[in-house]
């Protein structure tokens, strides 16, 4: 309603209770009921309707929406469902569309799936029927308002004090680091994490199919966004035309949020070309799965022979950091591994420099650390950068 913009928030809350409380059933609510009731009225004006309640409790990572009347949530790790439903399928199809439309995406029966993030960073996933069998499915992942650094993250026990020593002078000295993870390992607030030891004089450019990455202390900073086709299926702009495009912009450092398809090869490219210091992500089960997948993904859009790919992953990427999620749900550092060139057998060759050892299991909470069981052999760059060498 136009009238809506013109009332304050406190104004549009009187309007609602003297409207709603007029009514005999409503005047029998209990307090409680009553507070309920006007909030839900009124984050159908100005919030996200049924979502509003969740969005606005720090406690909740992951809201998942399997059709209008069935919600689940994830907090500390644990995936619960919530009493909480749209009033009809219309309502929540409704609210998609000016979610995705903030952001100027389209979702349709036609293009069903569709990337976006809400005006807090969350990162939002929309799939519409008739892909979606139960209806629209939404799934928000949730990010804390200030990213975690590493010191808290060495305070949870998701890395070692000595790997995140290391990490920082390969970070500062620009060493490719590549990190892999399933989904909800972290991948994201870890790439955070080690962008903060980037020189604050340093351009950086990064690159994502929605913004999540919020770098602090780099004022050169430019975020780069991919762009759907229009209704008439024209002016995509995807992240192998943005990694075109940054190689352009003189950076000293491409950061790209994932990697998911034939945009790996413009990435090792990029790395390849003096672009050292370049951070990205992908999903994987392990290092040595990581290394297959990224063949596979610079395969996909590219005739190049095997050899050729693995010569360009091994010259680009200097480090692997792989996150998993354990059965306590914690995530964690599960090993960094070495980038040593490619062995007799015509495969990329890696050698471990950390690994998470597990020491049994108490209740509730896996037991182990990381462990230091090699030293790093490149340190060129290391010494080049004046950060010394591998002597821990």
């Amino acid at each position: 309603m136009e009238w809506d913009d013109q009332v304050s928030d406190d104004d549009l809350r009187t309007l609602i209770e003297s409207e709603l409380f007029r009514r005999e059933k409503h005047r029998r609510l209990t307090a409680a009921e009553r507070h309920s009731a006007v909030s839900r009225v009124f984050h159908s004006f100005r919030g996200l309707d049924a979502l509003q309640p969740l969005l606005s409790d720090p406690s909740i990572t992951e809201i998942m929406i399997n059709g209008h009347r069935d919600i689940y949530i994830e907090r500390e790790g644990e995936v619960v469902p919530v009493p909480i439903e749209f009033e009809s399928r219309e309502r929540l199809e409704d609210l998609i569309q000016f979610m995705v439309g903030g952001v100027n995406r389209i979702v349709n029966e036609a293009s069903p799936i569709v990337d976006a993030r809400l005006p807090d960073g969350s990162r939002v996933h929309v799939v519409l029927p008739p892909v979606a069998l139960n209806g629209p499915t939404v799934t928000i992942r949730r990010f804390p308002p200030k990213p975690l650094d590493m010191k808290e993250l060495v305070a949870r026990g998701s890395v070692s004090e000595e790997a995140a020593r290391l990490l920082r002078r390969l970070v500062r000295a620009k060493y490719n680091l590549f990190i892999s993870g399933g989904t909800g390992s972290g991948k994201t607030t870890f790439l955070n994490a080690l962008a903060e030891w980037i020189p604050e004089d340093e351009r950086i450019v990064t690159i994502e199919d929605s913004a999540e990455l919020r770098l602090r202390g780099i004022p050169n900073w430019v975020p780069l966004e991919t762009r759907n086709a229009n209704s008439e299926g024209k002016g995509r702009i995807g992240i192998r035309e943005l990694i075109r495009a940054s190689l352009r912009m003189r950076p000293n450092r491409i950061i790209v949020g994932e990697v998911r398809g034939e945009e790996a090869l413009e990435m090792l490219q990029a790395m390849n070309t003096g672009h050292d210091g370049s951070l990205s992500t992908a999903h994987s089960n392990g290092t040595k799965d990581m290394v297959s997948r990224l063949e596979a993904m610079v395969l996909s859009g590219a005739d190049l022979p095997v050899s050729v790919v693995r010569k360009q992953i091994s010259s680009a990427i200097d480090i692997f950091i792989h996150l998993s999620r354990f059965r306590d749900r914690s995530r964690r550092v599960a090993e960094i591994s070495e980038v040593i060139g490619i062995g007799q057998n015509g495969e990329v060759e890696l050698a471990s420099l950390f690994r998470f050892e597990e020491e049994g299991e108490r209740i509730g909470e896996s037991v182990g650390k990381l462990v230091q069981v090699g030293r790093l052999r490149n340190e060129s760059k290391l010494r080049f950068a004046g950060e010394g060498t591998d002597t821990a």
